[in-house]
């Protein structure tokens, strides 16, 4: 892009930032335990209950319908995109937020905003960022598992047409969303899905919203934090019949800085289907602060 400071680098720069404080923390915590040998006020998360504590809170993520407030900063890379074979950056801020409702149910909030830097896929075509549109969810979520052992959540789902014009739906959109899934000896199972259905008419010739989007999923905890995870997040276009079907892999890790727990995550995509001119595979890096009760 020809501006110095695009939202390519701004995303670096915030990277970096949080890169430095993590590094910070680090420091701060090593200086700590440097003075209180016995660590029993700094959680690490090596042993006894401060590992039991970080294995928990790191399966507790694989629950999209946990009641634990978190807020990731999820960066992903896309790259051979077009006939430039283009670059696409992403980052999508997820908090999510539980409501206690009743002594049985709670309700949790999903929200991603994602903002957006895509390198012209054509030739001569101008460089791109900004705003993508706001998907927000709503699950409501019974507090115990079922008979069976299922954890399970249903409710909403909003498309809010936040986005740039090169990145919008341009319309109001609405659905149902669900999720299913089962946890057992630091394995999590499970699914989640939603359908989006536009309700205005959008500008510019184009068509209503009409998306499913399936995400089954499947990871292993390890006693000390340690989260392997493959899942795909797959669309389905109605109006185009063409899916869209990135499988990621990645692998996580959960530290405390203090009493403060973070997850670090890493990993990678391969696209086993896209639109004529999507990508061809990706990376994926996420930041995740989380705020146990």
């Amino acid at each position: 892009m020809n501006p110095i400071f695009t939202f390519q680098t701004s995303v670096q720069y915030l990277a970096a930032l949080l890169s430095a404080g993590s590094l910070l923390f680090c420091a701060q915590t090593a200086m700590a335990q440097s003075a209180n040998p016995s660590g029993s006020t700094i959680p690490d998360g090596s042993s006894g209950p401060a590992q039991d504590e970080a294995s928990d809170l790191a399966k507790q993520l694989s629950n999209p319908v946990a009641s634990l407030i978190t807020v990731p900063f999820q960066f992903n890379y896309d790259t051979n995109i077009g006939e430039t074979d283009a670059d696409r950056w992403v980052l999508n801020i997820q908090p999510v937020i539980p409501f206690d409702l009743t002594e049985s149910l709670n309700l949790i909030s999903r929200t991603i905003v994602p903002f957006i830097d895509l390198d012209s896929p054509v030739f001569g075509g101008d460089d791109v960022s900004g705003l993508g549109d706001i998907v927000q969810s709503f699950f409501f979520s019974p507090k115990a598992p079922t008979a069976n052992g299922w954890i399970w959540g249903a409710g909403p789902v909003f498309l809010l047409p936040t986005g740039k014009d090169e990145f919008t739906s341009d319309n109001w959109g609405v659905g149902p969303t669900a999720v299913a899934l089962k946890q057992d000896n630091g394995w999590t199972y499970g699914a989640l899905i939603n359908h989006i259905w536009g309700v205005d008419n959008p500008s510019g010739g184009r068509d209503k919203t009409n998306a499913t989007f399936l995400q089954p999923f499947l990871s292993y905890t390890t006693p000390d934090a340690w989260t392997y995870s493959v899942n795909t997040e797959s669309t389905y276009d109605w109006n185009d019949e063409q899916w869209t079907i990135p499988i990621n892999a990645s692998v996580s890790k959960l530290v405390h800085f203090g009493d403060q727990p973070v997850s670090f995550q890493f990993g990678g995509r391969y696209y086993a289907d896209a639109p004529s001119g999507g990508p061809d595979w990706g990376l994926r890096f996420n930041i995740t602060f989380l705020f146990p009760e």
